[in-house]
């Protein structure tokens, strides 16, 4: 710490930081290593780079990859809506409501994906046919399982009520997040339940809900790769369609895993600007996600810096 004095002889302290030659040296030997790697990576001609760039394009890739992002909103949709129902229901006083609830979560939530997929996919082996029947009256229709229960729709269903299992819990955390306080005083207010949950509670609950939520997004676009095992054309399923007759795998792998890269990439992004928007106090106004990108990755110091 330095010792000065202004024009009235006022002792001035510039502080001075530590020296950290140490993590100036780590973070050299972190640059070479990557450096290393892609050169080795770009010279590897048993990664076969000139097929990588041949089928990037490709219209089935491309299709697939379409496929499988329609099929992540659709999934997604699903289980955000009936997250919140279950949320709402767990949240309820009344046990006919909390412990159904907690049962579906239990279900949905404790058993893998892949288990959800490959039972909804077969569901003709144990229910053949769904009949909806009122006793006095008689059957209203009958349809075979195996007519409605097509690949497409057991995946929407199979991932969009296991990722439900997960949303209903997020979705409650937030909403518990909330102060009794607020409410409490809303109500006194004369508001109404439904006017407080979406006025009061939810606004200030989605700060809680949105990081999580974004990150299961993103691990649903990549979980979504599961259907492939009940033949949905989705990216690796198109993927693994060219590779059976071209036997180029590991380039097929390669395009797979930087369509997957690039749109993960852009869904955080788009994360970033969201959780930004409800957390707008937590932000510098004009903060730019590059800026901070640049400053998280290049510092080499960790400083508190007043917003």
């Amino acid at each position: 710490m330095e010792n000065t004095s202004d024009k009235l002889g006022v002792p001035q302290f510039k502080t001075v930081p530590l020296r950290h030659p140490f993590r100036y040296v780590a973070a050299t030997i972190v640059v070479l290593l990557f450096t290393l790697l892609v050169f080795g990576a770009a010279r590897n001609q048993a990664l076969q780079w000139a097929a990588v760039g041949r089928y990037l394009f490709n219209d089935q890739v491309l299709d697939g990859l379409l496929q499988t992002i329609l099929l992540t909103i659709a999934i997604m949709i699903l289980a955000v809506v009936a997250g919140i129902v279950i949320a709402l229901m767990n949240l309820s006083p009344s046990n006919l409501l909390s412990l159904p609830a907690r049962g579906f979560v239990w279900l949905f939530r404790g058993t893998p994906a892949l288990v959800q997929l490959i039972l909804w996919y077969n569901l003709a082996l144990f229910v053949p046919e769904m009949t909806l029947s009122i006793p006095g009256v008689g059957t209203l229709f009958s349809v075979s399982s195996n007519d409605v229960m097509t690949p497409l729709l057991a995946a929407i269903l199979a991932l969009g009520l296991h990722e439900a299992g997960y949303m209903a819990e997020i979705i409650r955390s937030g909403i518990q997040s909330v102060g009794k306080g607020q409410t409490e005083a809303a109500l006194c207010l004369g508001m109404k339940p439904s006017k407080l949950m979406w006025r009061i509670i939810m606004p200030q609950a989605m700060r809680v809900i949105i990081p999580p939520t974004g990150n299961e997004t993103i691990n649903l676009l990549k979980t979504t790769s599961l259907v492939s095992t009940i033949a949905v054309d989705d990216l690796l399923y198109s993927a693994q369609g060219i590779y059976s007759r071209t036997f180029e795998t590991v380039p097929l792998l390669i395009v797979v895993t930087i369509w997957y890269l690039i749109v993960v990439s852009i869904m955080s992004v788009g994360q970033f600007y969201l959780e930004r928007h409800f957390a707008r106090d937590q932000y510098a106004p004009r903060t730019k996600l590059s800026t901070v990108a640049f400053a998280n990755i290049f510092r080499l110091r960790r400083e508190v810096v007043a917003k």
